[in-house]
């Protein structure tokens, strides 16, 4: 019987840790209308906190990437998932806004940062040579399936029990997830004598020496990027991507269904439904980076993207569960479909040894993209006193995008 690759328990394993992190960045929605409840809390406050978390997570991307060439990935990856723990457990003792700001908008943003930004890239660049662009969509779409199975329990939760028993849940996850993290995870490959998974023969690579200071590496980095173009089209559609995704529907899209009359636990199920299609879609996409031109597919997944936005006000004005449930297949197929795609393009205009670091800064506008989202939809909602211009506008944005990648210049690929 052929033995399974260690590659791939340190897929397992970075796969698990990213649904936890997932499901604590993505869960914010359910938590508005508690909190809002609880300590009369106005909801664009609640809203800042929510969006703060999104762009520190995603700030610290480029700089995640630097520390994980310093310090390696089990450390990273401990030391991240101890700071969501801390962060989950400091929130059963917040009594005023100025704390969730500080709780959720700094210290959890902060753990979730290494899990949602570059460790898929890191984990397929390092441990896969065979089935990269498959492992960083098995990766990506992490996120989506702690969104599937957690998501309805914890407004389950929230809705018998209290917020602060889904945070409970959150933090057991925490903490079991350091644990085997510490039992499984290893730096690479050659730290256990193998290699990675596809490559046939021990490659001697080049020693470099890299700047041990991350935030030099982080902005050397930066400074290549800027020079091309690509990564201009690369950040600018990205920066959308977040703003038409976790910032706006994974922040607002409950609340929104709640305005319409839907109830959290059923407003909870259709995120968590389109989980189901956002991990068949996401994973699709991985495997289709491998095989075709990584810019149409970008085309095509921003443009049904903004489709399926527009389509949103629609449907629930309407009140119909037909068009609801449209929505909910397009838009979960095509949710973070864009990030594998994604990646290979940065991976083929940068090379492999800088791709992680300015792949972190492309994932920075796309978290600054979320908090914008995030924030802003909060805002509308409060003058309007509804979220239909906030998804229109999403909706546009995203026929931007559609532009945006098909006009980047085709690269070879890079390996």
């Amino acid at each position: 019987m052929k033995r399974i690759h260690y590659s791939w328990f340190i897929l397992v394993v970075t796969f698990f840790s990213i649904i936890v992190a997932g499901i604590t960045i993505s869960s914010s929605g359910v938590f508005i209308a508690p909190l809002e409840k609880e300590f009369q809390w106005e909801r664009s406050t609640i809203a800042l906190a929510f969006a703060l978390s999104l762009f520190l997570y995603g700030i610290s991307g480029p700089f995640m990437a630097a520390l994980l060439e310093i310090i390696g990935l089990k450390k990273m990856m401990l030391g991240a998932m101890a700071t969501l723990a801390v962060g989950m457990t400091f929130t059963f003792f917040m009594s005023q806004a100025w704390q969730l700001i500080i709780i959720w908008g700094g210290i959890i943003g902060l753990g979730a940062s290494l899990f949602l930004t570059v460790l898929s890239p890191y984990v397929a660049n390092h441990w896969f040579v065979k089935r990269r662009g498959l492992a960083v969509g098995i990766l990506t779409a992490s996120t989506a399936t702690g969104q599937l199975i957690l998501l309805p329990v914890l407004a389950m939760m929230i809705e018998h029990y209290s917020w602060r028993g889904a945070i409970s849940l959150i933090l057991i996850l925490s903490v079991m997830m350091f644990i085997l993290i510490a039992l499984v995870i290893k730096n690479k490959p050659q730290d256990i004598g193998t290699t990675p998974y596809g490559q046939e023969d021990v490659v001697e690579k080049q020693a470099i020496q890299l700047n041990k200071n991350p935030i030099t590496i982080a902005f050397n980095g930066l400074l290549v990027a800027v020079k091309v173009k690509a990564f201009w089209l690369l950040a600018g559609s990205f920066f959308i991507c977040g703003l038409s995704t976790s910032g706006l529907i994974g922040t607002h899209f409950v609340s929104y269904c709640i305005s319409f009359g839907i109830p959290l636990v059923t407003a909870a199920s259709l995120l968590s439904f389109m989980g189901v299609f956002n991990l068949l879609g996401t994973t699709i996409s991985g495997w289709l980076s491998d095989r075709f031109d990584n810019r149409w597919l970008l085309f095509w997944y921003y443009l049904l993207r903004g489709a399926s936005l527009l389509l949103l006000p629609y449907a629930l004005a309407q009140g119909s569960l037909v068009l609801l449930t449209i929505f909910t297949i397009f838009y979960g197929l095509d949710w973070i479909a864009t990030v594998p795609p994604t990646i290979s393009i940065t991976r083929q205009t940068f090379g492999m040894q800088q791709s992680s670091v300015i792949y972190g800064w492309i994932f920075a506008a796309h978290q600054v993209g979320a908090a914008v989202a995030a924030y802003g939809g909060g805002l509308i909602y409060k003058f309007f006193n509804a979220y239909t211009w906030a998804f229109f506008l999403a909706g546009l944005f995203c026929a931007i995008a559609s532009l945006c990648v098909i006009i980047i210049k085709k690269q070879p690929k890079a390996y």
